[in-house]
């Protein structure tokens, strides 16, 4: 059974949610409905500890998670979001299930693409950390990051409006341009929806030349693959 954590933040959860359904759907056609588990955490907990660097207390927070989710019966797990990944190995190690890695799972989406180098938005804590980079660099991708004043805007939208349902059309824009600059001056032939709730606000990228690649639905494929082995 797949345990989620969610809460990650809580309007993605509900994507998440409509997410399995759908992919259940559309690979099982005899009517049934998947059974899966879902923890709603707190999410200032993590937010607070990422902030002052503290990455034992979010290891250590999300791994008690984990195991609340396994002690309900869950066989294999998943952490809706990305930012928490930065913890993602300890995390893995603590635990007494399978967890499946949202990065690991968009890089081999990148790499079965043929892209070669992709660009990222996500919060802050996501698009300055290692974590994509060292990840994507396996599978000989590039991960490119918008300058320091796109970082300031893409954070802001996420965390002061996407993370609590505000959805605008001009935030849209803002971001869209963001990720035709970087096609422009850095060449990405990609951009990786490094944050979960950002599937609220770009759902395609039509016109743009660049292919889409939303961790969140990625992630949750990679979910069904095991739910339905």
């Amino acid at each position: 059974m797949l345990g989620i954590i969610g809460g990650l933040g809580p309007e993605s959860t509900i994507e998440y949610y409509k997410e399995v359904m759908r992919a259940y759907r559309e690979r099982v056609s005899d009517g049934s409905q998947p059974e899966f588990l879902i923890n709603s955490v707190n999410m200032k907990v993590l937010i607070d500890a990422v902030t002052i660097g503290d990455y034992e207390r979010m290891a250590y927070y999300l791994s008690g998670q984990v195991e609340r989710l396994t002690n309900a019966g869950a066989r294999f797990a998943i952490i809706s979001a990305n930012t928490p990944h930065l913890v993602f190995d300890e995390v893995k190690r603590r635990s007494r299930i399978p967890l499946i890695s949202i990065v690991e799972a968009a890089a081999q989406e990148t790499k079965k693409r043929g892209l070669h180098s992709v660009g990222l938005l996500g919060t802050r804590f996501t698009m300055q950390a290692k974590l994509f980079p060292d990840v994507f660099a396996r599978e000989q991708i590039a991960i490119v990051i918008p300058n320091e004043a796109e970082r300031d805007v893409v954070h802001d939208i996420y965390m002061n409006q996407l993370v609590k349902g505000i959805v605008l059309e001009e935030s849209r824009e803002k971001l869209i341009a963001i990720a035709q600059r970087m096609k422009c001056d850095d060449s990405i032939e990609g951009l990786i929806l490094g944050g979960t709730e950002l599937s609220l606000i770009i759902k395609s990228l039509d016109g743009t030349g660049l292919e889409l690649l939303d961790t969140m639905k990625i992630q949750v494929a990679a979910a069904m693959d095991a739910m339905l082995l």
